[in-house]
């Protein structure tokens, strides 16, 4: 008998490498949008919002482990574009990279699914992927700028809370988007377009508004977020999330409408509290609707299948009775 010989796919290095230089990409070019609002804390430059901690977990999830070298080369490519080589250089490019690594392994092993359908996989994006998981690149990034002498002691929890932060910042905002975006398929089905056109403009004025107007009036674009998570659960709470969040980051870099007269200590509190509760809210809200609108389909598929295994019974019934019958009654005449 001719033995059967296991072969590995040639291509699968090939696809492993552009993986991982797709990766990379996205990563630098996340990064540079990330750099273009910057907020100065304790004397050091820090991102309210850093995107390539967010597309790191995202393509973790998506592709596996082994596209985490994709998400090293990206962020050499980010820090060398900030900075010279140094040493440094090195322990800030492996706490880049191990903290989605562990957000991922801390995720998978929660049992975590990509598609956000339960609460509990919303509440383990947020204590898991993202606040418990980012406490490694801050640490490591902060506590390099203190040993080297780039911030004081008096600033470093300033900094360290800033950076993590804006790292988590990255994973609650853009990780669910890009989940989202891999899940699509063609063609695209807008049964409520209408309502989506609708919900657009009145975030396109309100979001604006509130983000850039000297009276304290940002709350008004939480009835916009709960609209958007009760008629389009997890697309359309996260997609105004996040288009809210921009649009404050950018008000808040420039010291616009009610970051204006606040210090820079106070913008980033205000903005990250904003950012985040923004978050929070899209995701988890979105993730109840999303579980309870699965449970009562659930609930309503098995009454369906209980009222045909009724019906089927119900007819069966009188067939049955006359079998019955009809067998019964050559027994009877034998027994005369």
């Amino acid at each position: 008998m001719a033995a059967v010989v296991g072969s590995q796919d040639p291509r699968a290095p090939v696809v492993v490498v552009l993986q991982a230089l797709a990766v990379a990409a996205c990563y630098y070019v996340s990064g540079q949008l990330g750099l273009l609002r910057e907020l100065v804390v304790g004397g050091s430059v820090v991102t309210p919002i850093w995107p390539p901690t967010g597309v790191s977990v995202a393509f973790l999830l998506i592709f596996g482990p082994r596209c985490w070298p994709g998400i090293a080369l990206g962020a050499f490519f980010v820090i060398m574009s900030l900075t010279t080589l140094s040493p440094s250089v090195f322990g800030v490019l492996v706490g880049n990279t191990a903290a989605p690594v562990v957000g991922y392994l801390l995720l998978r092993r929660a049992g975590f699914r990509t598609d956000l359908a339960r609460l509990r996989d919303g509440l383990a994006l947020v204590f898991l992927g993202a606040f418990t998981a980012m406490l490694i690149s801050s640490t490591v990034g902060a506590g390099l700028l203190l040993v080297t002498d780039k911030v004081d002691w008096p600033d470093f929890w300033a900094v360290w809370l800033a950076w993590w932060v804006g790292d988590a910042m990255g994973v609650l905002l853009v990780t669910p988007v890009l989940l989202l975006l891999s899940r699509v398929r063609r063609p695209l089905r807008l049964t409520r377009w209408k309502e989506v056109l609708g919900l657009a403009l009145i975030a396109c004025c309100v979001v604006p508004l509130a983000a850039h107007s000297s009276i304290s009036v940002m709350f008004l674009v939480y009835p916009l977020l709960i609209w958007a998570a009760l008629r389009f659960q997890l697309a359309g709470s996260m997609l105004c999330a996040l288009v809210a969040s921009v649009l404050a980051t950018v008000a808040a870099t420039d010291r616009s409408g009610p970051f204006e007269r606040l210090t820079r200590v106070e913008v980033m509190i205000k903005l990250q509290a904003f950012n985040g509760a923004m978050a929070l809210t899209a995701l988890i809200l979105s993730a109840v609707i999303t579980e309870q609108i699965n449970t009562r389909r659930s609930v309503e598929h098995a009454c369906q299948e209980l009222v045909e295994v009724l019906e089927h019974l119900t007819a069966g019934e009188p067939a049955d009775g006359r079998a019955a019958a009809e067998e019964g009654t050559p027994g009877r005449t034998e027994g005369e």
